[in-house]
């Protein structure tokens, strides 16, 4: 079985420049980490009401699941304690502002600054000691106490993680409650090695239902029909992506958002050597 990536070196040794490169550039990598984050996006329950929302991406990485924000035309910040990915990210110019910070220490952003918040493959982490004086259950407590009053009281968390053993679970959910929020553990296809997934999807606005998890044959083939029948309906008269037309509406997009964006030119869209 291969180690644990948490179990080699801490994060911000591990994803150094060729560890970064190799996961930014994995065709394989980046297809599984859009569709965690796809659903993840899914399960904060936003309001279907085409506002833009302002959303938390924690571990960010290079930026894989903030493009995944984006098309669905929100706007975000991301923080990571890997320079090496956050590197990576300005590199592929990510609509999103990327912050340097350990999760473990907490948020450093004002009460009530985000719609929702998500993050792939990034929270165990936390349950690990990487360093003589840190402490698993105070770090965690840390985290979740700085990232609920950073989140709006109607506002959800969702993590998509991978939890080494059932304690690792419960010291988990027992520290997001700890912190003031409600949920629980939606556990996708639990029968199935390959495609089981796990998230923790928080509430700050008082208990609630959890949603559905997927599972049976059934649903599988609904939810891939579905998704098939939504991405058609969806390009119908739009510019495929990554085209010139799609980058340049973008780029208005974030323009009438206020946000800093490089001007228009002929290279505007053209793949150039050596990038990501």
């Amino acid at each position: 079985m291969a180690r644990r990536p948490e179990h080699s070196a801490p994060p911000e040794i591990f994803y150094n420049d060729d560890e970064a490169k190799k996961y930014s550039t994995n065709s394989r990598i980046i297809e599984i980490q859009v569709e965690m984050a796809e659903r993840a996006l899914e399960l904060l329950a936003l309001p279907d009401d085409d506002e833009t929302r302002l959303i938390l991406d924690i571990g960010c990485g290079s930026g894989l699941s903030g493009s995944v924000l984006e098309d669905s035309d929100h706007m975000w910040i991301g923080i990571d304690i890997a320079k090496a990915m956050l590197d990576i990210a300005q590199e592929r110019e990510v609509g999103g502002d990327v912050v340097l910070g350990d999760m473990g220490e907490g948020m450093p952003f004002r009460p009530g600054t985000f719609d929702g918040a998500i993050s792939i493959s990034a929270l165990q982490w936390l349950c690990n000691a990487d360093k003589s004086y840190h402490n698993p259950h105070k770090r965690l407590l840390k985290f979740f106490t700085t990232l609920y009053s950073c989140l709006t009281r109607t506002a959800r968390a969702v993590f998509q993680f991978y939890p080494e053993n059932s304690d690792q679970v419960d010291m988990v959910t027992s520290q997001a409650m700890k912190a003031g929020f409600y949920g629980g553990l939606v556990v996708d296809y639990p029968n199935s090695a390959r495609a089981k997934k796990y998230y923790l999807v928080l509430m700050t606005g008082g208990a609630a239902e959890l949603p559905k998890a997927l599972g049976s044959a059934e649903d599988e083939r609904r939810v891939n029909y579905i998704k098939k029948r939504d991405a058609c309906r969806d390009a119908r008269g739009k510019a495929p992506k990554k085209s010139r037309d799609w980058i340049l509406a973008k780029k208005e997009r974030r323009r009438r958002q206020g946000l800093e964006t490089r001007p228009d030119t002929k290279y505007t869209a053209r793949k150039r050597s050596g990038r990501f």
